[in-house]
């Protein structure tokens, strides 16, 4: 982490600019200063962390300092000697992390772990001092921030370090609060890096630790990172945006104006509301300089408007539409639908009598905290959680020291660690890690049963299946999406309910296709698994799953390979069961003196009975061949009759006649009446057909 920091005076023209407006930023020659001179005396805290203490004890003033002054006096005399590559002694970094979080209302655990987070890593403190220190929560923090060996890993020791960080945060997400914290330290400090350097942490810092910010609703961290890979990676677009902000700042802002506006509305209605003008970071200027053009005084920033109570919100946006022309596009109601990173806000616009248009975000004072901490300023989310775990896995038996339960952790954390448990190497990882934090928006399906399931939006039908099913999604046939069928292709909309229907035969596998199609990565590795161990698309030989047969018509013939115990008699296999070898079977005398052979499971057998019928037995030879009627439920798709044809032919089976029920709801039901050359080959046919791509179902009558 220290190998990333460097000298902040080398980008001078940078920083002004990307210092968030009132937020205190640190004087790193000041902290040095102090933190040569030592540890301080144990009655009183170290001057060098006394405005951590105090961004601390703004949020927290019952929190307990003493923590913090060992865990300084620790990483100070740790660290000690040791500098950073703009010539800053190096504990004024862990410094600076910790003053980050601390302003941002971490708790002390959280404060404690950051001053920590590099000594493992880059000094002779072992996880087992820290842990007897300051407990296992804060060694568990420290471990899953440290970076692994490079010796032992080599090129693939940054993506296996996220793998690290990824599980950890799976089980407490301060750890990815630290590192996200350590990298916007590292990006402020970046200037006298190689320019290629400065570009291979910008990047990983977009793809990566940028969408990670983004989902765990840390927006104060997010849009500085932002802005400050903006500057690297796009010199010109950042110098253009940086000339439109220094051109505004010399113009008059109605922004004001309009905030002065509102006041005097909300007032006057009885609501007791702060209004406040919030300047756009540069990126958010630079998008929306794409999207409208030529900018004018009131796309630089936004009125933020805070109040008590949820109810209030919707007041206020009353309010806002009543007395004002509302800009019905730009209405998002995200407190009734929350995002999926916590977030939280009523957004709309608004446009004034002299024609300007002021965007307008309504929310609670706890909605803003959260708005700009996200997680972090759910302070310790985890000791009711861990002490319900615990107290459940001891009432079942269990010694409660099972993974901690965190309240917070929403679905797309949950995919992370699911599919990277099955990402087969390093590589596969880090591209497919970034392809995941790609996809920026979440959306929540229904299951048949009840459940719901959670998956970026794009997501389609096959991408449900994995998500609900794993592995045995190879088995997946076709869906269902809001009742009626649907193609595995399909996608989903935030809301929809799927049921997912998979095919009882054991050896289905999925198809090449599937990929193109598949949206997540627990999908796409598992279909390609899948896939690289069934080269020529070869399914393992297992016994046909019992089917429940559905009620079809089938061939009406003669009694084939059926013999009765009744000379010279007629024998028929029944159409409404088309009994084959080696079905076990009973025959009735009817009108004629034929005989009727049907499967003893028939209904009709039951019926034959009580009307008296003469019962006869039957037996059937030893070779011969036998007709069978199938009938195949698939999704319409052009040229399925053909691939169908296809599939019986290969198996050597004759086609004696075929019928296909016009389409119902995507749905088409083929008959076939098939000549087998022995009874024998009908459970390999029957797979062979369900093979087919689209056909979820094949029975015999």
């Amino acid at each position: 982490m220290s190998a990333e920091a460097t000298n902040p005076e080398a980008r001078p023209e940078v920083r002004p600019e990307l210092r968030r407006r009132g937020r205190t930023r640190i004087d790193l020659r000041r902290l040095g200063r102090a933190a040569l001179l030592g540890p301080t005396p144990r009655d009183r805290l170290p001057d060098a962390i006394g405005h951590v203490a105090e961004a601390h004890r703004a949020h927290h003033p019952d929190a307990d300092l003493s923590i913090l002054r060992r865990a300084y006096v620790l990483a100070e005399s740790s660290h000690r000697g040791q500098m950073r590559k703009s010539g800053e002694p190096y504990i004024t970094h862990p410094l600076a992390v910790t003053l980050i979080l601390a302003e941002l209302g971490a708790e002390t655990t959280t404060l404690t772990a950051s001053l920590l987070h590099d000594t493992v890593e880059d000094t002779d403190v072992t996880l087992d001092q820290v842990r007897a220190e300051f407990g296992d929560e804060v060694c568990f923090i420290v471990d899953g921030v440290t970076k692994v060996e490079k010796i032992d890993y080599g090129a693939a020791a940054e993506p296996e370090t996220f793998r690290k960080m990824l599980v950890a945060t799976g089980n407490d997400v301060r750890v990815m609060s630290i590192k996200l914290a350590d990298r916007l330290h590292n990006m402020r400090t970046l200037g006298v890096m190689r320019p290629e350097k400065q570009a291979r942490i910008a990047k990983v810092t977009r793809d990566v630790l940028i969408p990670l910010a983004e989902r765990l609703g840390v927006q104060a961290l997010k849009t500085e990172l932002e802005d400050l890979v903006f500057a690297i990676l796009h010199p010109e677009e950042y110098e253009h945006t940086r000339a439109l902000i220094a051109a505004h700042a010399g113009e008059a802002d109605p922004l004001p104006g309009i905030a002065d506006s509102v006041r005097t509305v909300l007032r006057d209605a009885g609501i007791a509301a702060e209004v406040q003008v919030r300047p756009r970071h540069f990126v958010s200027v630079h998008r929306v300089a794409l999207k409208r053009g030529e900018l004018r005084g009131s796309d630089f920033g936004r009125i933020l408007v805070l109040v008590g109570e949820n109810a209030d919100c919707y007041g206020v946006l009353g309010e806002l539409h009543t007395c004002f022309t509302p800009v019905v596009s730009e209405f998002k109601d995200f407190i009734a639908a929350p995002k999926f990173n916590l977030y939280q806000s009523l957004h709309t616009a608004v446009a004034t009598p002299d024609g300007y248009v002021a965007e307008v975000i309504v929310r609670t004072r706890q909605m803003h905290r959260v708005a700009e901490a996200g997680v972090i300023a759910l302070g310790n989310p985890y000791t009711a959680a861990a002490a319900a775990a615990s107290a459940a896995a001891a009432a079942e038996g269990g010694d409660g020291d099972e993974e901690r339960v965190d309240p917070t952790r929403p679905g797309w954390l949950a995919r992370l660690l699911d599919w990277q448990r099955s990402a087969p190497d390093p590589d596969t990882f880090w591209s497919g890690l970034r392809a995941e934090l790609a996809q920026d928006r979440e959306i929540t399906v229904f299951r048949a049963d009840g459940g719901t399931l959670g998956l970026p939006a794009g997501a389609t039908c096959i991408d449900a299946a994995y998500a609900q099913y794993g592995e045995t999604a190879h088995g997946c046939i076709g869906a269902r999406v809001n009742g009626r069928l649907a193609s595995l292709g399909t996608r989903l909309a935030d809301g929809d309910t799927v049921q997912l229907l998979l095919a009882q035969d054991s050896s289905s596998g999925p198809a090449a296709e599937w990929l193109e199609h598949a949206e997540t990565q627990a999908a796409r590795i598992a279909i390609s698994s899948w896939l690289r161990d069934h080269p020529d698309g070869a399914t393992p030989t297992t016994t046909t799953s019992a089917r429940a047969p559905l009620s079809v018509v089938g061939a009406r013939g003669g009694g084939g390979n059926a013999v009765a115990d009744l000379p010279d008699a007629t024998v028929r296999l029944a159409g409404c069961c088309t009994p084959v070898p080696p079905d076990e079977v009973a025959g009735f005398v009817v009108r004629g003196g034929a005989v009727t052979v049907h499967r003893v499971e028939c209904a009709s057998v039951a019926q034959m009975r009580s009307l008296g019928r003469t019962s006869v037995a039957v037996h059937w030879r030893a070779t011969a061949d036998c007709r069978v009627t199938l009938t195949a439920e698939s999704f319409g798709r052009p040229h399925l009759l053909a691939d169908l044809t296809e599939a019986i032919a290969r198996q050597g089976v004759e086609v004696v006649s075929a019928t296909v029920e016009p389409p119902v709801e995507q749905r088409v039901r083929h008959s076939y009446t098939l000549q087998l050359p022995d009874a024998s080959v009908l459970p390999a046919l029957m797979r062979a057909m369900r093979d087919v791509p689209g056909v979820y179902d094949v029975d015999r009558a």
